[in-house]
């Protein structure tokens, strides 16, 4: 596959205008921007790295056919070298795929209990589970926000931020965005004293995770605050104090709740991030559906509406109906092995971005 002049060309003029940013010493004086250059840097090194790669092995492929001509002891280099160059220029072409501009971004993560009662509650806590788990795995920082536990010890509602370490072109949201939707479950309840096999759900929302609430602009006066005393287990503090906070955003409904921090002022930003998350990613995708409800619909990944897989405990069966991904080792990626089916959804998504380029 055969790599775009122009695109490669725009990556290196971004890159070589980002290296004079960041030797400018003036730069660290904004850190803000000094993390948003920071991060694109990141992002653009693999690509400079196989880039380079790249060119290299041009100039050994020319070289060998230019010694081939006087000693043909060396055309015998000419098929590998010739074959280097196609598989580097190839994996070039994929990194200069379409990708999504969030997938170097931290997420919130939220696991809600839906039709199904007290089994549902119990579902959402092991999906909840299995994906701080895959968090665990992969050195990723989890940070809890909220929690409403059921009486049997499930989730009724819950919502995370997880976050990576460091900078780099694949963070959380490379991974999560493919989350959101009704995840469904068929197994006997643990309720279930008959051993019937029950069919129930849960939900999941993903959002991209702004580094700072003033990216997303935030009116005070279309804010309700209640505070309240938290609930659930936890330390001293605990229902003892109007520490919890929740938050209504009144011109759309939304309402955010965060009681897991120490004080009421910690609560209240956390909620503030939670928020800008949910409305940047609501508005982005009312942009996207305005420009194209076709492309949309083949790129976004991340439906909120969509029942996107099935869980089945007695076949231990797990499958992902947008792409067709059937695997049987279910007990293993609800033990945070998740590798096989993002790698599945990262390389339909990969298809589909250059289908509707």
């Amino acid at each position: 596959m055969a790599t775009n002049p122009s695109a490669i060309d725009d990556v290196l003029a971004e890159y070589s205008g980002l290296e004079q940013q960041m030797s400018d010493p003036a730069l660290h004086n904004d850190p803000t921007a000094a993390r948003r250059i920071g991060k694109r840097f990141s992002q653009l090194a693999p690509v400079m790295a196989a880039y380079r790669k790249l060119e290299t092995a041009k100039d050994d492929l020319e070289a060998a056919k230019e010694l081939a001509a006087d000693d043909a002891s060396f055309a015998a280099e000419v098929p590998g070298l010739t074959a280097e160059v196609e598989e580097l220029e190839a994996a070039l072409a994929d990194l200069l795929a379409p990708r999504d501009p969030h997938d170097g971004d931290d997420v919130v993560l939220e696991v809600k209990s839906g039709e199904g009662g007290e089994e549902s509650a119990l579902f959402a806590a092991d999906l909840a589970r299995m994906y701080l788990r895959f968090a665990e795995r992969q050195g990723w920082k989890v940070d809890v926000l909220d929690l409403n536990q059921s009486d049997l010890g499930g989730y009724k509602d819950a919502t995370f931020s997880i976050k990576a370490r460091g900078d780099g072109p694949d963070g959380v949201w490379s991974k999560f965005k493919f989350e959101g939707g009704v995840h469904r479950v068929q197994r006997v309840p643990a309720t279930e004293s008959q051993g019937r096999i029950h069919t129930s759900a849960a939900g999941v929302l993903v959002y991209p995770e702004p580094e700072e609430v003033e990216e997303v602009q935030i009116d005070e006066s279309d804010l309700r605050i209640d505070v309240y005393r938290s609930s659930g287990k936890g330390g001293q503090g605990v229902n003892t104090t109007d520490s919890a906070v929740r938050i209504t955003h009144l011109p759309t409904g939304i309402v955010v709740t965060c009681q897991n921090e120490r004080s009421q002022l910690q609560n209240k930003a956390r909620a503030m991030q939670v928020l800008a998350a949910r409305l940047q990613a609501a508005a982005e995708e009312a942009a996207e559906a305005e420009a194209s409800a076709d492309r949309a619909n083949q790129i976004r990944t991340v439906d909120r509406s969509e029942r996107i897989r099935t869980y089945n405990f007695p076949e231990n069966r797990i499958a992902d109906h947008r792409i067709g991904f059937k695997a049987y080792n279910l007990d293993q990626v609800l033990n945070g092995d998740l590798d096989a089916l993002f790698d599945a959804l990262i390389k339909a998504d990969r298809e589909a971005r250059l289908a509707a380029e």
